[in-house]
């Protein structure tokens, strides 16, 4: 008997409970171990609070409790000391075990002590300490597990579940304490929560065994010192936003805890005011129990998907805007005299309701994601010592805040103890609104933090300022160094401020070294002035100058000075001059001499152009292109185009540009077909502007030009960069889809990330006008939309179901579409989100599964569009099939119903627009091999595709599919351009015994 249908229901039982409870597969183990863990320690604490608060209220009263936490504050600093000490000493691991085992033993000491009698009344102040003391150590050690062992984003799936420990803690020990107390006594009920304790301890050893792996395996101390010296400049640069993001989580928990410690205190001075030490017991019980079941239910099934819906902050502000409301709300209603003291009951009954349900809910799951953006290495150190000493430290002010008020209250006559509890709770009011402003500011800074971890700290020039820059460019050209560090700050001084390039180079031209020399006045010259011409006239005059270098020199001069003397240029014009010069030269005379003066320089030109030397005739081209004027000599320009020298071929090209002569603007299209041409046809090209955009356009969108020649087509309007060009791509970018539309956004975004101001504002005001972020957030539903066909694919072309190679290579074709479409989706997100946090989160996705949580955080947190939660579902590593079911069920614009595999291929080719060229080739070698129809409409229409291979493909369906058809159609598919077709087509020709037609 099989037990495969067994076997698959109980898999899919369980895949439905970790559904429900919103757990991926691989995660429920350590979960389970966690919240066992947590709930036994959880259990022994409540068993341990409960059964000594009423003790506590009778013996000292709730005025007592400021004591408690003053005196708590320090047993809590002194157990935060210990925590970091014994990280020095042993490895992890082994530390939150001995933590846990610390919190249980002096549970056997209290036991002992309530026998004594002159010791009990001591022993229920001690044990009330105890309890405040270890609450916080208790999580502490709970969210210091759960960072080693789980990642920022299965820690918001995880953490709920494992918390809600406590809350089962709570239901459990809320109503059976008053049974217990009843049944075994006060004794048997602190043994019985010693023993849970170290149940609690055994498992959290248990799962530190089997999870080793997650855990350093050095104390800190050791660690610190093997990582002093690699670490220290990353240190030194993360020390400012770390030590500020501390900061702001240090006043976080402060305020958290006191808030805490302050409704406590209000609520437990109600109950005693109002009940007597019988009835607090059993309120207490019943209280705890109902909280714990409705916090239950809510980790189970809400706070999870409420955190990776809404995100941690929003979700985090919950909790102060119902203190703050509660609050208020209180007040108003405890002013009526004959209202207050049951306003001030209800009102603060109700305040610890929800404080108590969304503290140890919606607050806690948020704990320790908290943490998630410090750096591995420091993370539990600065988590031990931020909740090690923020809540006690918050304890103790709070008691002493108390105590004061309460004083100060005595001290000028207010005190009635109604009066005194709307001041606690107008200060509750004012703290929990304090608490939210800095839950604001907090958010901020995570999210900086976890795009500087996934950046690795990069930083931009944009930063700087400008007249910093310049000091230090100076600083660096006139002391000792590499000639190429000196070359890197020429080029990024003309990059940054051309215009004044020459404030700073021309001063030191004389000083400079030749190469630097040339590149300075090659930048000069892109903005010639006259106020730089006595500088440059130095190297002008210098003997044995080289020849580039005065060259430079002389064109400079001519154009940055009005008056000039043309006889100044004839001895450069002599034979014996150097090439470069010498055309140099006849430019300037062609430029700004007269008749005469001109046919002397064309004269001079000619000689160069026909020359036997490659030199002269780069050198004559060049001048050409220097003098704006080329008509007198365009009677060479043909043989020059098919001069044997590449060189001289480049410079002709951009002699035609610089000249604008529109008669040979298709040879600039035809040098792109080249490689060894392409990019002095792109600069020439460019230089020509907005006069080129017409051909180029044209270019572009020809289907039947290669892809290559296209794509440069779109790069050069990329680089034109004027509004006609930029509304062009923009337009296109609409109407086209595939590696098409990837280009285009290629070029648009480095367009608007490597230009300047000026330049980034133009790309902008042609976004907003053409597109708008409605515009772009269509774009994402298209690809969205798109990815989704593409999941659905995969998931009824999946290898259980179509076997063989054709299908494997339409999966990996079709796995290239969902990349294709993914990245689309990236480079669309980075005009509506900041640029840089979308980078980095992409390149975390391609990591590990910790680089990748932190990716998929970083999204969640910057991306502000209406299919936000689709898009993170797409990027979630899932199952196609499982992602496809979440995505279908999350937004309209994915609707899946399961099809058969023929069904699915013919719907795919009704997307051959969006297809890629090989995915539909292998459409069609699929649809080959599985003998599956396809419609007239698709074979037609792709028997007309740009791509060859394409073509090909569909012939091999024809000869199977419908050889009558393909008789029809060979002699047609003669005429075809591609000369592997044309062999496709003879074979079957002669397969089919057809007379071939006469030959085109």
């Amino acid at each position: 008997m099989s037990l495969s249908g067994p076997v698959q229901d109980i898999q899919s039982l369980r895949g439905r409970f970790l559904d429900l409870i919103n757990l991926r597969s691989g995660e429920e183990e350590r979960t389970l171990l966690m919240f066992a863990f947590y709930t036994a320690t959880s259990m022994g604490i409540v068993w341990l609070e409960v059964s000594s608060a009423a003790l506590f209220l009778e013996a000292y009263g709730a005025a007592s409790l400021p004591w408690i936490y003053i005196f708590s504050a320090g047993v809590g600093l002194g157990l935060s000391v210990v925590y970091s000490w014994l990280q020095r000493l042993f490895p992890l691991r082994r530390v939150i075990v001995i933590i846990a085992m610390l919190m249980a033993i002096p549970v056997l000491g209290f036991r002992w002590g309530l026998t004594v009698p002159w010791l009990a009344a001591p022993m229920v102040f001690s044990m009330r300490l105890w309890i405040e003391a270890i609450y916080g150590l208790n999580d502490l050690n709970l969210s210091v597990t759960a960072n080693q062992l789980f990642n920022i984003r299965e820690i918001k799936r995880a953490y709920p579940i494992i918390s809600s420990g406590n809350l089962v803690a709570d239901v459990i020990s809320g109503f059976s304490v008053y049974l217990l107390l009843r049944l075994i006594g006060l004794q048997n009920v602190l043994l019985l929560s010693f023993v849970v304790m170290v149940i609690g301890a055994v498992t959290l050893y248990h799962l530190s065994r089997n999870y080793e792996h997650a855990f350093p395996d050095s104390p800190r101390r050791q660690a610190e010192d093997a990582e002093a010296v690699e670490s220290y400049r990353s240190r030194q640069r993360l020390q400012g936003p770390i030590q500020q993001y501390v900061v702001l989580l240090f006043s976080f928990f402060v305020l958290a805890q006191m808030l805490l410690f302050s409704i406590e205190f209000q609520f437990f001075n109600q109950l005693e005011a109002t009940l007597d030490v019988a009835a607090i017991a059993a309120f207490l019980g019943f209280f705890s129990g109902l909280l714990g079941l409705i916090e239950l239910f809510t980790q189970w099934f809400t706070s999870s998907r409420l955190i990776e819906r809404e995100g941690v902050f929003k979700v985090a502000l919950v909790l102060p805007s119902v203190i703050v409301v509660i609050g208020l709300v209180t007040l108003v209603l405890s002013y009526p005299t004959r209202l207050a003291v049951s306003a001030l009951f209800v009102g603060l009954v109700v305040l610890k309701f929800f404080d108590e349900w969304l503290r140890y809910t919606l607050v806690a799951t948020t704990r320790p994601i908290l943490f998630q953006p410090i750096p591995d290495q420091v993370r539990s150190t600065v988590q031990s010592w931020v909740s090690g000493i923020a809540e006690p430290l918050a304890m103790g002010a709070t008691g002493i805040a108390i105590l004061f008020t309460i004083a100060l209250c005595n001290r000028v006559g207010l005190s009635a103890g109604l009066v005194q509890a709307r001041l606690f709770l107008l200060g509750t009011v004012v703290a929990a609104l304090v608490w939210f402003a800095i839950m604001v500011l907090l958010r901020s800074r995570y999210l900086n933090l976890l795009v500087r971890g996934a950046e690795r700290g990069l930083l931009t020039f944009s930063d700087a300022n400008l007249r910093v820059l310049k000091r230090a460019f100076i600083e660096q050209l006139e002391q000792p160094g590499l000639e190429a560090n000196k070359r890197s700050c020429i080029e990024l001084l003309s990059h940054i401020d051309p215009k004044n390039v020459g404030e700073i180079l021309a001063p030191r031209l004389a000083t400079l070294p030749p190469g630097l020399q040339r590149q300075s006045l090659e930048a000069m010259l892109e903005h010639p002035s006259g106020a730089y011409t006595a500088q440059v006239q130095e190297v002008l005059q210098r003997p044995h100058q080289a020849p580039e270098i005065l060259a430079l020199a002389l064109r400079y001069v001519w154009l940055a000075e009005e008056t000039f003397n043309i006889n100044d240029l004839r001895p450069y014009l002599q034979t014996e001059v150097d090439a470069v010069v010498r055309g140099t030269a006849a430019s300037l005379m062609l430029r700004r001499g007269n008749l005469q003066e001109r046919a002397e320089a064309t004269a001079t030109l000619r000689k160069m152009l026909v020359h036997d030397e490659e030199r002269e005739r780069v050198m004559g081209c060049r001048a050409l292109g220097e003098a704006d004027y080329m008509e007198s000599l365009s009677i060479y320009i043909d043989d020059l185009l098919q001069d044997p020298s590449l060189r001289v071929r480049r410079a002709l090209l951009e002699a035609i540009a610089a000249t604008q002569y529109k008669k040979y603007y298709p040879s600039l299209l035809k040098a792109l077909q080249y490689k060894s041409t392409r990019e002095a046809a792109i600069t020439a090209l460019t230089r020509l502007g907005n006069e080129a955009l017409p051909m180029l356009q044209e270019l572009a969108l020809d289907t039947y030009r290669p892809e290559v020649l296209r794509n440069q087509a779109w790069q050069v309007i990329g680089n034109i960069g004027t509004l006609p060009a930029l509304d062009f791509l923009i337009q296109n970018l609409i109407t086209t889809w595939g590696s098409t539309r990837r280009h285009i956004l290629r070029i648009l975004l480095s367009l608007y990330q490597e230009s300047g101001v000026k330049r980034s504002s133009l790309i902008d005001g042609a976004l907003d006008r053409m597109l708008g972020r409605g515009g772009i957030e269509d774009l994402l539903n298209t690809e969205l939309a798109f990815a989704g066909q593409i999941l659905a694919a995969k998931v009824d072309l999946a290898a259980g179901r179509v076997p063989g190679v054709e299908a494997d290579l339409l999966r990996e074709a079709l796995n290239g579409l969902q990349n294709d479409a993914t990245d689309r989706l990236f480079m669309l997100l980075r005009f509506v989100s900041p640029a840089q946090a979308i980078q980095a989160a992409q390149v975390s996705l391609s990591g590990s599964a910790s680089s990748w949580a932190r990716g998929i955080e970083i999204l969640d947190n910057v991306v502000d569009v209406a299919n936000k939660r689709s898009i993170l579902l797409l990027l979630d590593r899932r199952p196609d099939a499982e992602k496809l079911k979440r995505l279908a069920t999350s937004t309209p614009l994915i609707a899946y119903q399961p099809l058969p595999p023929g069904d699915r291929l013919r719907q795919l080719l009704d997307l051959r627009n969006f297809l890629s060229d090989w995915a539909t080739a292998c459409c069609f070698h699929l649809a080959r091999v599985q003998r599956w129809n396809l419609t007239a409409e698709h074979t037609l229409a792709l028997l007309q595709h740009p791509t060859g291979f394409v073509r090909e493909a569909v012939l091999a369906y024809l000869a199977v599919a419908s050889p009558r058809a393909l008789r029809e159609l060979l002699p047609i598919m003669q005429q075809d351009s591609n000369h592997l077709v044309l062999a496709q087509v003879k074979q079957l020709i002669s397969t089919y015994n057809l007379e071939p037609s006469p030959s085109r």
